[in-house]
């Protein structure tokens, strides 16, 4: 059974011959070709090479096209830092968004056209080519919301969400148009599934009430056209206290990539039984816990997650967010070995 059959498999709740394995392999990736964070982030070419030789290495099930959170918003013109052993970010002191007013400057643009989007499209299109017929290839999306944080502050985008949202509507409808079509050109390159990033859809950083009514419409519209196009929707959040329940009603992923429990859940158990059977779970080793652990207990770890969410199927083993950066492959392979062994179906 090769990876495309498992996952499959798993989406549909069924048990395969094992669990499912992904341990969020983006940028650590660069170390097996062994060029740096800038010119993964910047070279789509040497990126899909990267995690390609990594994925194989590894041996996980299925490819993401995450690069960092500030792809789409570089677009809108938003400056970038680039380093050579972090993830790229938003040069702090010079946001696109100065002040409230300058939400009505977003206007909608073409993914295909701008700099890094279309170099996203493009790695898509190159993972696909060497690896969609036999695994799952996820295009990874920044949520509305998140963007319009990364050209305008976090800090200061909360506080214009409490005075003055209505002014961010506008900014907020065309990046919603904007993604669409960067949605539509990922589906054409090969990704079988798109992935929204919903990184403040949990109770540790805004209600469910506010981010419904700042992201939760505009990402109904978004899940309805990837769909229409023919893709599956996905979702990943790695805060705390993530929303599943008004995520899944505006959204309804397939699988749902988490770290933390959800806000109406007291443990696994409880995960799996309120929502083992509407989502795939995808989860939910924490990368910090990876980056501290031993081995004896990261393997631990690994299988009193698969104890409580394998049966049935509907489960992916992985990291609750990205693989840590810093580290080498060798946990990461501990992770794979667990689901290739511990994960297997009788």
């Amino acid at each position: 059974m090769n990876s495309m059959e498992r996952i499959v498999l798993t989406l549909q709740h069924k048990e395969a011959d094992r669990v499912p394995v992904y341990p969020l392999l983006n940028s650590v990736s660069r170390k097996a070709t062994g060029i740096t964070y800038e010119e993964w982030s910047k070279d789509a070419k040497k990126c899909a090479e990267s995690i390609i030789k990594a994925t194989e290495e590894i041996g996980a099930d299925c490819i993401c096209t995450l690069v960092d959170l500030s792809v789409e918003a570089a677009d809108w013109g938003q400056e970038i830092v680039y380093h050579d052993d972090s993830a790229a970010n938003p040069a702090m002191n010079n946001r696109c968004i100065k002040n409230a007013d300058e939400y009505s400057t977003i206007e909608i643009i073409n993914p295909r056209e701008t700099p890094r989007m279309s170099e996203h499209i493009e790695l898509a299109r190159l993972l696909y080519e060497a690896k969609g017929q036999e695994m799952p290839i996820i295009g990874f999306v920044f949520g509305p919301l998140g963007i319009l944080s990364m050209m305008r502050g976090q800090e200061e985008m909360f506080m214009d969400l409490i005075k003055c949202p209505d002014k961010m509507q506008i900014a907020l409808r065309n990046i919603t148009e904007t993604l669409k079509e960067f949605c539509a050109a990922l589906i054409e390159s090969g990704c079988h599934a798109i992935m929204f990033d919903t990184l403040y859809a949990s109770r540790t950083i805004m209600s469910a009430k506010m981010w419904d009514a700042n992201e939760g419409i505009y990402i109904q519209e978004l899940c309805e056209f990837v769909r229409e196009k023919g893709a599956m929707v996905m979702l990943h959040n790695c805060g705390a206290g993530i929303y599943f329940k008004e995520q899944i009603e505006r959204m309804h992923p397939v699988a749902i990539s988490f770290q933390h429990i959800p806000f109406d859940c007291t443990d696994m158990d409880d995960v799996k039984a309120k929502y083992g059977d509407q989502v795939t779970l995808i989860g939910h080793i924490e990368p910090g816990f990876v980056f501290t652990a031993t081995e004896e207990e990261l393997r631990e770890m690994c299988r009193k997650q698969l104890d409580a969410y394998k049966k049935g199927g509907g489960y992916i083993l992985a990291t609750g967010c990205e693989y840590p950066a810093s580290m080498d492959f060798e946990f990461a392979k501990v992770i794979v070995d667990e689901a290739k062994n511990y994960g297997k179906y009788a």
